[in-house]
């Protein structure tokens, strides 16, 4: 593998795109630590230490925090990172089954899925607005850190009052620089899709990622002890591998093409395949569960939490806390049914089965038509259990692991879950397109 690289950086072109591509995540890394124009950096810190001393919760953005590499909780330029072009990216790819106009530009080629990233783009500026404003509120109001801050206290304001401007001004303009931030992390992501290495989002978020992991780490072995925080490592490497094994894992489903004669020229004959994966709704499913059961915790963010109702105290228990059975059951069978509804949308055996008649392809011992269809229906409802009780395992896992090292500061807990499908998944893809590049220059790859 170390071969490998050396033989990608000794290639001229390929070393421009990975040095690139280092360049752009330098950036992102910059604009991530950096803070946005009116909030005190000091008291972010201070709130952030109280946070952490209390091992209090951190509120219900821990999953957008672990996206955004702790630039959330920091509001810094790209406190927002690249989850709302994901949302957005997700909002559309669902739009494109109700909406005639959106499903006729997707079987329109490239033109029609330029059209459709052009529309992303404009939605991603639109959600980036909706929650850089409702993140400035809910750092006013203290709520960000989960109440850890009382924002009367000027020591702890995280947006001071006394700067000598008009507060709606301070306000606007920071709006609009997480906007911006927005903005220039969906450039910068495009950038490295164009002219460096990998999938650009993608890459980002994986930067975003790991950069959470040297800390975390750190924290659990100062609270937890070096055996527990070694125990832990040796965990991670073991689900690392796993999670490998299964994103890897497809089922083939052989096709033959039948030889026409178009003017002069013998078509078709050949013989291919259609990779169904195991896990063919990747994270999705994962991210629409955590976002639905991060609205009980939401909602109790309203109240004053030492006066709370009877069914509020049983919401509190049962459905804000990570640890209770009930939460992880709900998450469990939540993943479940997303994953089926996932790739129930956006994948279309018929659709499949019409292209494959149309072009004279037909499984082996299957009619072309509604059988080929059926077949394919057959065989994506069996793996796509096994693909979602994956997901459900290894999304519940840091669940388990805040049972184990009993501390509620790791809600942002990165060695499991959403945090290791999205990095191994990314890095994958990576390995993939550098080893693509090396075998057309007759190089020796990752794979032996």
């Amino acid at each position: 593998m170390l071969s490998a690289f050396t033989s990608a950086f000794r290639t001229p072109d390929l070393r421009k795109k990975l040095l690139f591509t280092i360049f752009i995540i330098a950036l992102y890394r910059l604009g991530a630590t950096l803070p946005s124009p009116g909030v005190s950096y000091t008291n972010v810190r201070r709130c952030l230490d109280i946070v952490n001393s209390q091992n209090a919760d951190g509120g219900v953005l821990n999953l957008l925090n672990l996206f955004s590499g702790g630039a959330l909780l920091q509001l810094s330029v790209f406190a927002l990172g690249i989850m709302p072009y994901i949302t957005a990216s997700i909002i559309l790819q669902l739009l494109t089954v109700v909406i005639p106009r959106l499903e006729q530009l997707r079987k329109e080629g490239q033109s029609g899925q330029a059209k459709i990233t052009q529309y992303t783009r404009y939605l991603t500026l639109g959600l980036a607005v909706l929650q850089s404003s409702a993140f400035v509120a809910l750092a006013r109001t203290g709520q960000l850190f989960g109440n850890a801050c009382d924002q009367n206290d000027a020591t702890l304001q995280i947006i001071p009052e006394n700067t000598g401007l008009p507060m709606w001004l301070t306000l606007s303009v920071l709006v609009l620089t997480m906007t911006a931030g927005t903005g220039m992390v969906m450039w910068l992501g495009e950038l490295i899709t164009d002219r460096g290495v990998g999938n650009g989002m993608s890459v980002l978020i994986f930067t975003s990622i790991a950069a959470r992991l040297p800390g975390e780490g750190w924290t659990i072995k100062e609270s937890s002890g070096v055996a527990k925080f070694i125990l832990v490592i040796l965990l991670v490497l073991v689900i690392i591998g796993l999670v490998v094994f299964i994103e890897q894992a497809q089922r083939r489903i052989p096709v033959q093409y039948a030889k026409r004669m178009i003017g002069r020229r013998m078509y078709g004959g050949t013989s291919t395949y259609i990779p169904l994966k195991v896990n063919q709704a990747g994270v999705v499913p994962v991210i629409f569960a955590s976002s639905l059961l991060y609205l009980p915790q939401l909602y109790l963010q309203f109240f004053d939490p030492n006066n709370l109702k009877g069914y509020q105290v049983w919401i509190q228990k049962w459905l804000a806390d990570p640890t209770s059975a009930l939460y992880i059951g709900v998450y469990f069978l939540l993943i479940i049914f997303f994953t089926y509804f996932y790739v129930s949308i956006t994948f279309n055996p018929t659709e499949v089965a019409d292209n494959m008649k149309k072009y004279g392809g037909f499984v082996p011992g299957i009619r072309p038509g509604k059988p080929t269809a059926d077949y394919l229906d057959f065989i994506l409802s069996r793996i796509t259990l096994p693909g979602a009780l994956y997901l459900g395992l290894i999304s519940v896992l840091p669940n388990f692991f805040f049972i184990w090292l009993n501390q509620q500061q790791y809600q942002n807990f990165p060695f499991g879950g959403t945090a290791v499908l999205i990095m191994v998944g990314v890095g994958l893809e990576t390995v993939k397109q550098i080893e693509s590049q090396l075998m057309q220059r007759n190089y020796e790859g990752f794979l032996r």
